[in-house]
């Protein structure tokens, strides 16, 4: 690893400002760091720079000036920016350029499976995974003369009020379908069982309380640490880990039952649906305290006023549905398998 690690973001937009903006100065472009890369989402530590990296620049001109742009852009960069090769390299060796020059209509599609710019429908919604919408709305963007990176990025930042209430309900019924199980499989004995689901049950915590405060929730490796810097989770987060490491089901139940209670009334503040009593209850008769998490996805499925999103299956979105990475990273996929089973 190389010392005097340069956050890959502070690299991109001073390799933009230093070096890629004087080649396209009379060019009418936009450039962003966006779309893959933990630099985007500000994740990245020295150990980022052992592959995929390099400074970066997503470029974009109009069609026809794609060519020449590109024929520039790979005559004028340094052969080294700030001690890193321009050429990023990958688990194959060197490779090109981080400098990525198209059309934007193109690039949205390649990385979400439709371009935002020409409206966004229910399919593109709940068929894009929330890495993806992340990438497209956080990174930066360093010059937007063709007006395209602000404007997607804005008709991006959240979910529209219906199918934010849709997603919000999908992952309230992921709990629902769970949250007696630690306790079940602890009374017979399972220790491992319990504190499987208990890890699960962890995961689909803080996913929901991301989505509660509006923020898409990063894939697996990133998921820790985008929970973790938002502001107010520290107790959550304690009582999580809590959970996970306890010995016993009924220590992983009461360390539990704190996050629910305080994810019940971030949902009441948040005020996306009808607010609803947050204290544990137990389930049916048996000796395990839930928050009845069912409550609330009934509770937002009653508060869509679209009949087409009410519609739809209680299944959710692409990652509420489908946890498999080949799916997940392929836009086509992603929208074949949203429309099977969604219907749409």
């Amino acid at each position: 690893m190389m010392s005097g690690f340069i956050p890959g973001l502070e690299l991109s937009r001073t390799f933009y400002t230093q070096v890629v903006r004087p080649i396209v100065a009379e060019v009418p472009h936009s450039a962003a760091l966006v779309g893959a890369g933990s630099e985007v989402l500000a994740f990245d530590t020295e150990r980022s720079t052992d592959h995929d990296w390099g400074p970066r620049v997503v470029l974009f001109v109009e069609e026809h000036r794609i060519e020449q742009v590109r024929r520039a852009v790979d005559g004028g960069l340094p052969e080294v920016f700030r001690g890193y090769p321009t050429a990023v390299t990958g688990a194959g060796g060197p490779g090109v350029h981080g400098v990525h020059v198209g059309d934007a209509a193109s690039w949205f599609t390649g990385r979400l499976g439709f371009d935002p710019l020409r409206g966004v429908s229910m399919l593109d919604w709940l068929s894009t995974p929330w890495q993806r919408l992340a990438e497209v709305t956080c990174g930066e963007v360093f010059h937007d003369g063709l007006d395209v990176l602000e404007r997607a990025r804005a008709v991006l930042r959240w979910y529209p009020p219906d199918l934010e209430r849709y997603v919000l309900a999908g992952q309230w019924r992921r709990l629902a379908q769970q949250e007696a199980f630690p306790g079940r499989c602890g009374e017979v004995g399972d220790d491992l069982g319990s504190a499987l689901v208990t890890a699960g049950l962890a995961r689909d915590l803080m996913r929901l309380v991301l989505l509660l405060r509006r923020r898409y929730p990063p894939y697996a490796k990133w998921l820790g640490s985008a929970f973790a810097r938002l502001s107010g989770t520290a107790e959550l987060a304690e009582a999580l880990s809590a959970a996970v490491a306890a010995g016993g089901w009924r220590e992983r139940e009461e360390h539990l039952g704190m996050v629910y209670r305080r994810v019940a009334a971030l949902y009441n503040r948040m005020g996306v649906g009808p607010a609803l009593e947050g204290s544990l209850r137990s389930y049916h008769r048996r000796p395990f305290q839930v928050i009845d998490a069912g409550r609330f996805a009934d509770a937002l499925g009653g508060a869509i006023t679209d009949a087409r999103v009410r519609a739809l299956p209680p299944v959710g979105s692409v990652d509420q549905f489908g946890d498999c990475v080949d799916l997940l990273a392929d836009p086509r996929r992603c929208r074949a398998a949203t429309r099977a089973i969604l219907d749409l």
